[in-house]
Order: C-alpha cells, then sequence, then structure tokens
C-alpha cells in the first residue's frame, strides 16, 4: 500500500492539462468497436479504467492498437478496428477491474451477442449494483444472472446472449452509465428503444453516436434510437481533458490561496459542468477561454486568478456556503469529495443532498469523506443522501486514508494544501485509475 505526504502551499501557478475525459475514453472504445470501419480516439485516458475496457475488447476480438507519442493530454492515439457489434466469444471470463463503467455499459453490449460470456471485476465491484441495468435489459429480452444479496443483484454477471427488442423505458434514477447500456443494445436490437431520464445526465453517448452518423433522436429528457442499426467507421475522436480531474485544480486554485492557474483544453459539456456552477455560486472566480466544438463536445481553458493583492485585504470577498440538491447532482456526482474540501473554507453550512449514489461508487463516499476530513479538524455530518458541512474551518495534518477510492485520495490532497502541518493519505496508487502523474502535476504548480 503506497502513502504520500502533502505539505501546505501558498501558491498554485502554471498552465497545465489534465488527463483525457475517463467517461469519453470508455465510449470511444466501446461505441468505435460497433462501428463499421476504424475510429481513432485522441486525448484517450491512458488511465487503469479506461484500459480494463481495452482489455476486455481485445478479449472479444476488436483489434486495437496504441500509436507511439504523447498528445497534449498525455498518451498516444488509440485506433479502434470497429466489428460492427459482432464480437467474438471470449475465451475466459472478462475482468473489469475497479470500473464500474466497463462493467455496466459492455454488459449491454453482450447481452445482443451470439455467445454466453461472464464479466467481473475487483473487490470494490463485487458489491456495486447491477439490477438497475439487468431489469431494463431483460425487459429486452436479456437473461443475466449475477449474485442475489437481499434482493439486490451483483457481479459476477453471467450474461445469456440473446436477440433483444427494443422498449420505452423510464429511468428510476439519471444514470449515465444505465442510459448508455441501454443505447447501446438498442443499436443491436430489433425495433426502437425509447429512455427517459428523470433529469439529464452526461450526454457523452449521445453526442458520440449522433458524430458517428447514428440515427439518434432526443426531445427533451427522452432519447430514441433505431435498431439494428449499423455505422461507418473512419472517423477520429477527440477527446477533451477531464473536468472532474480538472475539478481538484479549480478548487486549489480557490481555497484562499494565491493562484494564476490556467488548465488547458478542458471538457466543458453542459451536463458536466456542475462545479462551474457550485465555484460561481460559492464566490470563486474563474474564467472560460479558447472555447471551441469538436467531435460534437464544447471544451475551453479554464483560468483562474487571485492575486496575492486580494488575499492580503481584510475585505476580500469569502467563500459562501450553499445548498447542492436536485438536477444539480447528476451534473457534479463525482465532484462531491472535492465539493465538500472547498465547503470546508465556506462561510456558513453547505448542505448536499439527493447525492443517494456516492454510497455505491468505489467507497460509500457519504462515509468515507465525512471521516477523513473531520480527521483534519473539519466539522462534517453524513446524512442519509448526502452531508452537512459547516464552515469555515481551520484544518490540521493527519493520516488519512483513501478506501482505494482515487477522487478521496485526490481531495485529501487538495485539502492536505491548505491545512496546517503534513499529511500523510495511504493507499494513494487508486489515483492512476483516473489521473496518473496527478502528485507530479500537483507539485509542479505549488510555488
Amino acid at each position: 500500500m503506497q502513502s504520500i505526504i502533502v505539505k501546505p502551499t501558498s501558491s498554485l501557478i502554471g498552465t497545465m492539462t489534465v488527463p483525457g475525459d475517463k467517461s469519453l475514453s470508455h465510449r470511444a472504445l466501446l461505441i468505435g468497436a460497433l462501428a463499421d470501419g476504424v475510429v481513432t480516439i485522441t486525448g484517450f485516458l491512458h488511465g487503469e479504467d479506461p484500459q480494463a475496457t481495452l482489455n476486455c475488447l481485445r478479449e472479444l476480438g476488436v483489434g486495437i492498437t496504441i500509436e507511439q507519442g504523447y498528445g497534449e493530454n498525455g498518451g498516444g492515439a488509440v485506433v479502434v478496428n470497429g466489428v460492427g457489434g459482432k464480437l467474438r466469444k471470449p475465451p475466459k471470463p472478462l475482468y473489469v477491474g475497479n470500473s464500474g463503467t466497463t462493467i455496466r455499459i459492455l454488459s449491454g453490449i453482450l447481452a445482443a451477442q451470439a455467445f454466453d460470456s461472464e464479466i467481473y471485476g475487483d473487490a470494490s465491484i463485487a458489491h456495486r449494483p447491477m439490477r438497475r441495468i439487468v431489469e431494463p435489459l431483460t425487459l429486452m429480452g436479456a437473461k443475466i444472472e449475477g449474485k442475489e444479496v437481499d434482493g439486490q443483484l451483483y457481479p459476477p454477471l453471467k450474461i445469456f446472449g440473446r436477440k433483444l427488442k427494443g422498449i420505452n423505458y423510464k429511468l428510476p434514477v439519471a444514470s449515465a452509465q444505465v442510459k448508455s447500456a441501454l443505447l447501446l443494445a438498442g443499436l443491436l436490437a430489433e425495433g426502437n428503444t425509447v429512455i427517459e431520464e428523470p433529469a439529464p445526465s452526461r450526454d457523452h453517448t449521445e453526442r458520440m453516436l449522433l458524430a458517428l452518423g447514428v440515427k439518434l433522436h432526443r426531445e427533451g429528457n427522452k432519447i430514441q434510437v433505431e435498431g439494428p442499426q449499423r455505422f461507418a467507421g473512419d472517423i477520429e475522436i477527440f477527446v477533451p481533458g477531464d473536468i472532474s480531474s480538472a475539478a481538484f485544480f479549480m478548487v486549489a486554485a480557490a481555497l484562499g490561496l494565491e493562484a494564476d492557474l490556467q488548465i488547458k483544453n478542458v471538457g466543458l459539456n453542459p451536463t458536466r459542468t456542475g462545479i462551474l456552477e457550485v465555484l460561481h455560486r460559492m464566490g470563486a472566480p474563474y474564467e472560460i477561454i479558447n472555447e471551441e466544438l469538436l467531435s460534437e463536445e464544447p471544451r475551453g481553458d479554464v483560468k483562474i486568478q487571485n492575486p496575492k493583492s486580494k488575499i492580503q485585504n481584510s475585505n476580500a470577498q469569502k467563500l459562501k456556503a450553499i445548498e447542492i440538491g436536485g438536477a444539480l447532482v447528476p451534473r457534479l456526482i463525482d465532484e462531491i469529495p472535492i465539493i465538500a474540501v472547498l465547503a470546508t473554507q465556506a462561510q456558513g453550512r453547505t448542505v448536499i443532498r439527493d447525492a443517494h449514489e456516492l454510497r455505491v461508487k468505489e467507497s460509500d463516499r457519504i462515509a468515507t469523506v465525512c471521516a477523513e476530513l473531520n480527521k483534519m479538524g473539519a466539522q462534517l455530518t453524513a446524512t442519509a443522501d448526502g452531508m452537512v458541512i459547516d464552515g469555515p474551518t481551520k484544518l490540521h495534518g493527519a493520516n488519512v486514508k483513501s478506501f482505494g477510492d482515487h477522487r478521496l485520495a485526490m481531495a485529501l490532497s487538495i485539502a492536505a494544501l491548505c491545512a496546517e502541518g503534513e499529511t500523510q493519505i495511504d493507499d494513494v496508487e487508486c489515483v492512476e485509475t483516473s489521473f496518473p502523474g496527478f502528485f507530479e502535476v500537483l507539485k509542479s504548480v505549488c510555488k
């Protein structure tokens, strides 16, 4: 188990990039595999989670190569030779590691194949609920078995390939992973599949399918896809930097430190920019420059300046506590651990609700975020669907741990920057899941 010591800093200065978007990297691989032709992915996240998807697809007969050289977001381009949705029976059970995205979305594709398969993951994945994808896929004609415990279904999943039919389905909870699994299953099914969301979740799958010429219709919270449908490849998908990774540095620059930070080529998909809304509402200034649209995904540079003169001015604007809930939550669900850090330095009580999904992430993020930040002197109270954070509090160094959760490890690192004394964070190798080289990048901008 790897540990790291993080010391406080007084300033964050520099121009930086973050690795490619994790959600988009997964989807580019999976959708590329379904295409007729070659899909080249530039800006791909060479992290453990997307690598799990890549490995599974290779086991399923998809030819994938990685070009030499490193792009702006780190890592060579990935070239996927699509097989038109007709995968090959894998020689052994498919292992997804720690990737919930892989097991949920890939299950939708496997359910429509002409063979049986099994898919499983690490100890964390073994406790991730799967009934949310199994039930709608079963309505489409799929047969999937898993481990039943107290009415819930968990991996490993045994998937018996069947011909699927399109359905109309209303998601009980907004979930981009479930939506994506059903959309890709719908591409391979007979008839139309219509999915209705209770609130908008990240729409990377829909945007990418449209970029590849798939017949897909969106109206309000309803998405319809025709099936069976084949589509051409021979396209390049440009993956922007992951806003969920950039969020750690945005918050670091907003914590009352001297800052002159520019994060280049950050994905600005409206379904993912809840963190920017939170920063604005809490009074943390930022600027978006160099905006453009590539591969149907908006992107730009995020600039945060907090001059030393402003910090020394006692009348400088303070961070304000806010309430976060409802339709905003799906737009920032992965950023809640770092938002909790920001809230420890805000004036008043910040309330986060409607975030039940945090209970079934890589860790129980409601419990672990509260417990570990409280070790550093914060005042967080866990609730059934979120947390209450009272601030501002003076943080101090402590011995904390990540519980194998990459976002918790990075959030604790940012908290340590404004704490008194050194902070030891245990079990940090999990950061490679989404942000290879995170601690080196952090060190490079701390002055």
